[in-house]
């Protein structure tokens, strides 16, 4: 990466969308009436799992407080990229949905003049999990927007309906493409640190994501689950392994989920014990003591939903393991051309190819997206892992 990609300069493979975000910054140097057709005030980032929707749509973010286009080095750069910036706001979902309530408190925010900066940014992570209300909420404020006020969106390419069609049709679309692996492993080199051989491995397995790919990289445990993930097709030889499998990747799943909010979890009461007065003495403190059961039923909700959501992401990513290698399996059942998804697991691959045929590598792969749409809808892990089991076992 040269050093004058500035603030854009972890946006990977997207040349075309960090032109477009580079014009639009030129467009609106003189402020909003200086604004053209290459700036406005709310944008749609959009893309495959792992192309850099939010990482494009912060270092644009900080791009536009710079009073150089996003040198990467000033404070407001740095700050932006940092997520402490005054006048912009970062919306990351942690449970399974934004609600109406946090998009009602995020729009009057955003009506607001800036404090430090030119603008005031609100910049939505997963804007496909808005509820319809705060959908609702967030329109009007699209429909009507504050003269220094931009709204950045994020959401996924797969699911483009997610996002309604009344906010898409206000936003100026940027799409995000796979990256390439050699312009990923580039990154894991010379901004990661690592070893050139662990980077083209881990650029070719994590199939354009690039976080995917960094987290592989750099963790044994990763790798590890990884490695488990891919061992399942193999291992469905009895009924006893169809349960057997589904409760080992159910508890995984859990396992980490707990692992990565352990931590969060108890520096958060421990802020919130402190924040109502815990440990001190005096009248006022002993009242904020009393008053705080319904804080603490409050956080308590929102760290069971964040743990759900980390449930499911860590479930989701192993069925696109397993729809990765079901792919890679119709492939070389059919001789494409195509390069595999796992290379590594090139003998694995023709070892199924020649055992199920294309035919039944298309059922089972219909079956994992079909586990993932069950996921989505809110059907219990345990059942819809099961089911998937018995489908990859059959086929």
């Amino acid at each position: 990466m040269a050093e004058s990609d500035g603030v854009f300069a972890d946006v990977i493979g997207q040349g075309a969308a960090v032109a477009a975000c580079r014009a639009a910054v030129s467009a609106s140097r003189g402020g909003p009436s200086g604004t053209s057709a290459a700036m406005t005030h709310a944008w749609l980032f959009t893309g495959p799992p792992g192309s850099g929707r939010s990482v494009a749509a912060r270092a644009f973010a900080a791009a536009l407080q710079c009073d150089k286009g996003g040198c990467g080095v000033c404070t407001a750069c740095r700050t932006v990229l940092a997520g402490t910036h005054a006048d912009v706001r970062a919306v990351v979902p942690e449970g399974l949905s934004i609600s109406v309530r946090e998009m009602r408190a995020v729009v009057q925010r955003a009506a607001s003049r800036p404090s430090t900066g030119r603008w005031q940014i609100v910049l939505i992570e997963d804007a496909d999990r808005l509820t319809e209300g705060a959908a609702n909420a967030l329109l009007k404020s699209i429909e009507e927007p504050p003269a220094h006020t931009v709204f950045l969106l994020c959401a996924p390419s797969t699911h483009p309906d997610d996002v309604s069609v009344t906010i898409r049709s206000r936003c100026r679309v940027l799409n995000l493409t796979t990256p390439a692996p050699e312009a990923i492993a580039e990154v894991l080199i010379s901004r990661d640190g690592i070893d050139p051989e662990t980077a083209h491995w881990a650029a070719s397995v994590c199939a354009g994501h690039v976080g995917r790919a960094r987290a592989l990289a750099r963790s044994e445990a990763g790798r590890d689950h990884r490695a488990r993930v891919l061992a399942v097709p193999g291992a469905l030889r009895t009924l006893t392994d169809v349960f057997a499998e589904a409760d080992e990747l159910l508890e995984v799943a859990k396992a980490e989920a707990v692992d990565q909010s352990a931590r969060r979890d108890e520096t958060e009461r421990e802020e919130l014990r402190v924040a109502l007065g815990g440990g001190g003495t005096g009248k006022g403190a002993a009242a904020a003591t009393r008053g705080s059961a319904g804080a603490l039923k409050e956080l308590e909700r929102r760290q069971r939903s964040r743990a759900t959501r980390t449930e499911r992401d860590v479930l989701d990513r192993a069925l696109v393991d397993l729809s990765g290698f079901y792919r890679d399996v119709i492939v070389r059942a059919m001789r494409a051309p195509s390069a595999l998804l796992n290379p590594d697991l090139d003998r694995d691959v023709q070892t199924a190819a020649e055992r199920i045929g294309a035919d039944g590598a298309l059922r089972r792969l219909d079956a994992v997206l079909a586990c993932r749409q069950a996921l989505e809808q809110n059907v219990k892990p345990q059942i819809a892992l099961e089911s998937l089991m018995m489908q990859l076992r059959a086929g």
